[in-house]
């Protein structure tokens, strides 16, 4: 009873602290891997999951051990790598995408660990595999979705906070000295000029194209860059529209997903395992996510993230971004 009433505590106050405060309940030093379905072969699936929203400063939570899904991902993915019995990996994909950049990166190093290792990776989409997400899936070799998966929304949007009028009403006034002209653009406390918005479009444009590339280079045996663009106005799709305009290549559940992964790596039976520092809490292949540092807490969803969105550009599903 008295743990119990420490743990509650210790959980109360971490929010007040100014700095991090993680707690351990269930943690371990190193990532431990647990078995989620059993085998009497040797080889390996290895299931990693990316959850939430993508980005390099989201913190991972009270409870974590790790920080951001970068950080996680590439973990696993060199724990993987060092692993000869992890024949193949399927990467479930639950996010609605996140920083341009952090998608970009978790893109490389699943293809560097392709290369690397010549594993195969399949792709299998949740809830919610949205731009940045749909962006991350194009280093697999083959990606599948739930028939009630959204997908899609291929495109970029760049966030540029204003405080502007909310300044004017309080009697708020900034004082800015700069080198040039442009040397503040996107400056919450003022009014974006024609030009700063042209030179910020001039970006979201070279994004876009290279969101494109990705693509057309992902799905290069299946879709041409004609009809891929009416496709990439930001729009969403079901998993069975997805599969219509071959943005995926499967609708299927996580069974179908292993059967992939055994067709691709050439092997008839295979252990599916995942990668924790929380072996007590992981306890089948659907208790929270094989790829958070943290116990099923789970991760932030996007409506506690918001707040914390940072100006800047994104490969980001923000249905609500004009409200």
């Amino acid at each position: 009873m008295k743990k119990a009433w420490l743990i509650f505590i210790a959980a109360a106050l971490a929010p007040a602290c100014s700095t991090h405060f993680h707690i351990d309940l269930l943690g371990t030093e190193e990532l431990q891997e647990v078995v989620l379905r059993p085998s009497p072969a040797p080889a390996k699936i290895l299931v990693l999951d990316i959850e939430g929203t993508i980005a390099s400063f989201a913190d991972a939570g009270t409870f974590s051990r790790e920080g951001d899904v970068l950080s996680r991902i590439y973990a696993r993915l060199e724990r993987a790598a060092a692993d000869p019995q992890v024949k193949a990996v399927i990467l479930r994909l639950d996010t609605p995408g996140g920083e341009v950049t952090a998608s970009d990166i978790i893109y490389r190093e699943i293809l560097r660990f392709k290369e690397r290792t010549g594993v195969p990776v399949i792709g299998l989409m949740m809830s919610v595999a949205a731009s940045g997400g749909y962006y991350v899936a194009q280093a697999c070799d083959a990606v599948l979705a739930h028939p009630s998966t959204i997908t899609g929304s291929i495109g970029v949007i760049s966030v540029f906070p204003s405080v502007a009028s909310l300044f004017d009403k309080i009697g708020v006034q900034m004082n800015i000295v700069k080198s040039g002209g442009m040397k503040d653009a996107g400056s919450p406390f003022r009014t974006m000029t024609d030009e700063e918005r042209r030179s910020f479009q001039g970006m979201i444009d070279e994004y876009y194209e290279n969101f494109l590339r990705i693509v057309l280079r992902g799905r290069k045996n299946a879709l041409s860059e004609a009809e891929l663009r009416p496709l990439a106005d930001g729009r969403v799709f079901t998993a069975t529209q997805a599969l219509r305009f071959k943005l995926i290549d499967a609708v299927g559940y996580f069974d179908d997903a292993v059967a992939k992964a055994l067709e691709s790596a050439g092997l008839r039976a295979a252990r599916i395992v995942g990668l924790t520092y929380f072996p007590k809490s992981k306890t089948n292949l659907y208790a929270a996510g094989m790829s958070l540092a943290q116990p099923p807490s789970a991760a932030a969803p996007l409506d506690k993230f918001l707040p914390t969105l940072r100006s800047g550009f994104y490969y980001l599903w923000l249905p609500n971004a004009g409200k």
